[in-house]
């Protein structure tokens, strides 16, 4: 008797009972439907690089954006370019003298470190907005680039 209550509430409300989901300040719906490359770059970046970049390649006190590091206009603090190429260079093999380790001597694959690129570089371009993104979905026949 409960459940047949509970879902005529619902449909009451504009609740359909398959999309009942918890949303609220702490656990916002995704804001973008991203590739799997990227979507698991989010995922890395937010386990092995947030911690110091900032969440979402914003930056923090100690170290850069990456965001900006990589957007069009943006060079490393070195004054380079910011390519792939040395994005992937700098991650693998870290900035000791900064206090960056080596992700590379720690285990992190080069699959990951491409998908972070992927991630960070959509941030910088302006098509991944902040906040927790969704993946979406790989078309049969279809790349996902």
């Amino acid at each position: 008797m409960a459940t047949p209550l509970l879902a005529l509430l619902g449909l009451a409300w504009g609740v359909c009972p398959g999309e009942a989901q918890v949303r609220d300040e702490y656990h916002p719906a995704p804001r973008d439907t991203i590739s799997v490359e990227a979507y698991q770059g989010w995922k890395q970046y937010e386990l092995n690089c947030s911690r110091c970049h900032g969440e979402y390649g914003v930056g923090s006190s100690f170290a850069p954006a990456l965001v900006v590091s990589l957007s069009d206009s943006g060079r490393f603090r070195t004054g380079e370019i910011a390519t792939k190429e040395l994005f992937i260079a700098t991650v693998c093999g870290g900035r000791p003298a900064k206090g960056m380790p080596s992700w590379c001597a720690l285990g992190l694959e080069m699959d990951k470190m491409q998908n972070i690129y992927a991630y960070l570089k959509g941030r910088a371009d302006g098509k991944i907005r902040l906040g927790r993104p969704a993946v979406r979905a790989a078309q049969p026949g279809k790349s996902d680039s």
